[in-house]
């Protein structure tokens, strides 16, 4: 098995350690200026990918930031979902991408945070995604009831489409998503995928995107090479969450930065692109940013209660 694969308890060491390296690496963004507001601006993000492109992916939004601002922003890399909870929990975090499930984890566990803004594919599309089942091209796994007894990738226990969603679809086919199969962290949505096409797991979950799109455009798999099997319910999108201990001006600041300036047509009139195809926003985010609030999660409040998941319980 792939060395990237980590059971649970070898996930739980590795965030720990990212935990400590995020703190590390942002600890001069804590350093109050007098305004009470920090020096630096840390932005976070899950992994949903390669994460050695995060950074470059996050440069167009850190600049608009800097810009409208005046803080410089720092981009941290990190390895897994607990490390952008904790990071943010202890104040070494401004602003965090999140998961849907990695917010809520946050959020009800008491971190000072609150969601501002959701990506979109255009203006007026629906904030949303779902999570994929697949197999390996002519696999005899048919459905969720045949994952028993199977090696299957998850993404990390705090991925909303890579293990929350997942847990809920096996829990209603009978499928004890702990028990009944060997559960394989691969880290990442992409890895994942790769996992199951090279045979390192049965099956596996990973969000709608990833598998339609990014990998293909990117030549890592190629058409046919993996079947969806199952598609869950619409998920809510992957929120931009602010540390509510900011000042209320900087926090209304970046609020607006996100629903009213990162957008292309925006981002090309203030002259950050020559042109709206010429942006370079995150990956996964076509358009841009719309508004969002703390109840458009309640969905995943509610899958939560009927799994029982123990990442659930912060």
């Amino acid at each position: 098995m792939g060395s990237f694969m980590r059971r649970s308890f070898a996930a739980a060491a590795v965030g720990a350690a990212a935990v400590l390296a995020l703190s590390a690496c942002g600890s001069s963004a804590a350093d109050s200026s007098g305004s009470g507001d920090p020096e630096t601006l840390v932005l976070a993000s899950i992994p949903s990918e390669d994460s050695e492109s995060l950074q470059q992916q996050y440069k167009l939004v850190g600049d608009v930031i800097e810009k409208e601002t005046g803080i410089p922003v720092e981009f941290q890399n990190a390895t897994d979902y607990a490390a952008v909870i904790e990071g943010q929990r202890a104040g070494k975090v401004q602003i965090a991408g999140y998961g849907p499930f990695s917010y809520v984890t946050a959020k009800d566990a008491g971190v000072a945070a609150t969601p501002i803004a959701v990506p979109v594919d255009a203006a007026d599309a629906e904030p949303g995604y779902k999570s994929y089942a697949i197999t390996k091209a002519g696999s005899n796994i048919k459905s969720l009831a045949d994952f028993r007894g199977k090696t299957v990738c998850f993404v990390d226990p705090s991925s909303t489409s890579g293990y929350l969603y997942p847990s809920a679809g096996l829990l209603e086919a009978g499928i004890d998503p702990q028990k009944d199969v060997t559960p394989v962290f691969a880290g990442g949505h992409d890895a994942s995928v790769l996992a199951v096409v090279s045979g390192q797991c049965d099956a596996g979950f990973a969000y709608d995107t990833i598998v339609d799109k990014v990998l293909l455009e990117k030549g890592q798999i190629k058409p046919g090479d993996v079947d969806v099997l199952w598609k869950s319910e619409t998920i809510a999108a992957s929120p931009i969450a602010i540390s509510t201990e900011l000042s209320p001006e900087l926090q209304g600041k970046l609020t607006d930065i996100f629903r009213t300036k990162l957008n292309r047509p925006a981002l090309v009139e203030a002259g950050f692109c020559t042109d709206e195809s010429g942006c370079a926003l995150p990956e996964g985010v076509e358009y841009g940013y719309v508004a969002v609030d703390d109840a458009f999660y309640d969905g995943v409040r509610k899958v939560c209660d009927i799994t029982k998941a123990a990442a659930c319980q912060g």
